[in-house]
């Protein structure tokens, strides 16, 4: 390969894992970072960032939605529209959740996003539900909740093959802790989330082999002195990775900075919650079995004012985390890229700006605004030209 086939972004504070390269450069051969440095950069088409920021592209480990278009649709074009959308918020590797719905529907649904996750559009599919609790269900259709009984994980399994990623369930259900067991054997995530638990329950289910904090906070009982319940022990379990929704509406700002700073780079998750009206119109929208208000961004269930996820994206998410929570670009960094895609095990082709990984990186201005993004060597959107 010649230099007029390698792009080189120069002049960008490049955020790599060893630090931030500042007057940094990197080149991209083909679908691959090739190099990153400082200095004189290498032979190819330059195109000069002027100091902006390059992080990698981000890693949304829970979304169920955008553009209009909803995973749970059981339709692979509203899923496409979801994707794109995502990606030109700079989301380059997704997972699609979805919510609770009878097993035959979920059957459906998973059968629709098969070919996505093969071509490599979307990374996998994570259950949400239907084994949560009826108490802490939130926007899930409490008619289709259900006990994990052996013989419907079973099914939904088999039917996910291997691209069920990760599956959210509440531990007090009856058969929970042998189903985060059976999960586990067989290399699905096992997440505690929509729940009532108390703390030795909530314990249990780490001990048995869950990993996961399903949107810590929401959906789950609060936190109390006398009883932890699932955010003290989630949070304060090494083995945990908590996810964090960080609109400024599911949790306070200073709630996101004690929660991420407590549990550190290493278990802290920024996920989206994204349903179908991100980034289109106020309105009226459907999330599963439920009728969803938008007004002013938020998501709310008319009948009980419950949120419904979020209309969020991750570049504004990764921007709320440093202007409104405090924390700095690498937290931002770890909690929307190379945590992540730890998680799901694709950290050697994704999540970092490291030569030999996929060129999938985001351009970002001195505001943290998203200007650019690059995903497998092609620009999803094309930084403008400097002067």
């Amino acid at each position: 390969m010649n230099g007029t086939d390698t792009l080189v972004l120069t002049g960008a504070r490049v955020h790599c894992p060893d630090g931030t390269l500042a007057g940094g450069w990197l080149s991209v051969s083909g679908e691959r970072i090739s190099a990153v440095g400082t200095g004189t950069p290498p032979a190819g088409r330059h195109l000069d960032l002027a100091g902006a920021h390059v992080v990698p592209g981000f890693v949304d480990v829970h979304c169920h939605g955008g553009g209009g278009g909803s995973f749970t649709s059981a339709d692979p074009d509203e899923a496409r529209t979801a994707i794109e959308t995502h990606r030109r918020h700079g989301t380059t590797s997704l997972m699609a959740s979805l919510v609770s719905a009878p097993p035959n529907a979920l059957v459906d649904q998973l059968a629709a996003l098969r070919e996505l996750v093969t071509d490599g559009e979307l990374v996998g599919a994570h259950l949400e539900g239907p084994f949560i609790a009826e108490a802490r269900c939130g926007a899930h259709d409490p008619s289709v909740l259900r006990e994990p009984d052996d013989a419907t994980v079973g099914a939904l399994l088999d039917a996910g093959d291997d691209i069920i990623r990760m599956v959210t369930l509440a531990p007090e259900l009856t058969g929970a802790i042998k189903t985060v067991r059976r999960l586990t054997e067989s290399g699905v995530i096992a997440a505690i989330g929509h729940t009532d638990a108390v703390a030795e329950q909530v314990r249990a289910a780490v001990d048995a082999g869950a990993t996961v904090a399903t949107h810590l906070f929401n959906g789950m009982r609060p936190l109390h002195h006398r009883e932890p319940g699932p955010v003290g022990v989630l949070l304060d379990d090494d083995r945990v990775t908590v996810e964090l929704i960080c609109d400024l509406v599911h949790v306070h700002p200073d709630v996101l900075r004690l929660a991420a700073r407590h549990a550190g780079r290493s278990r802290t998750v920024l996920v989206t919650d994204a349903m179908s009206a991100t980034d289109v119109a106020d309105g009226r929208y459907r999330l599963g079995n439920l009728d969803v208000q938008v007004a002013g961004g938020v998501a709310t269930v008319p009948d009980t004012g419950s949120l419904a996820g979020s209309t969020l994206t991750m570049d504004v998410a990764f921007r709320n985390l440093v202007h409104d929570a405090g924390l700095d670009i690498a937290d931002a960094v770890a909690a929307t890229a190379s945590h992540p895609a730890t998680q799901l095990g694709i950290d050697t082709e994704t999540g970092s700006l490291s030569p030999g990984l996929l060129a999938d990186l985001v351009v970002l201005d001195d505001d943290l605004r998203l200007t650019g993004v690059l995903r497998r060597g092609s620009w999803v959107v094309e930084p403008l030209p400097t002067a």
